[in-house]
């Protein structure tokens, strides 16, 4: 099964420790990965879904990120948007896609615990949907 996967470049070294328990988790459960992409933010996610199906023979994606927690509804805000358009995406395109964001709303002692659960379980869940 080829895959694509989505990092964010906010908490960059985070978000390394993400892409290393996927790619893990990946190879692991026999995948191939085709491509990684970095976005700026949480926020570009959805159009690098897009792109990366459009542009790639695809059977699954995993995105990365982080949503911390802040002083506004920004970030909550931000999060509904972008989860409601990846299952959109997934929906339109038929592929499974696994969501490993932390947050939104996560304080920065609850990041570190979830780099691997939340890693490991995106790349499952597309093992689990591909058929």
């Amino acid at each position: 099964m080829k895959i694509g996967i989505i990092c964010t470049s906010f908490h960059k070294e985070e978000m390394e420790s993400m892409l290393h328990y996927a790619t893990e988790q990946s190879i692991s459960n026999g995948f191939e990965i085709s491509v990684i992409k970095w976005v700026p933010g949480v926020m570009e996610i959805p159009l690098a879904i897009n792109r990366m199906i459009t542009e790639n023979n695809l059977e699954g994606i995993v995105t990365l990120g982080i949503i911390e927690e802040g002083k506004t509804q920004h970030g909550a805000v931000m999060g509904q948007a972008v989860i409601s358009s990846i299952i959109s995406l997934q929906l339109k395109y038929n592929i499974p896609i696994g969501l490993g964001i932390i947050g939104p709303g996560a304080k920065k002692e609850h990041i570190q615990p979830r780099i691997e659960p939340h890693s490991r379980a995106a790349v499952n869940a597309i093992t689990k949907m591909k058929n």
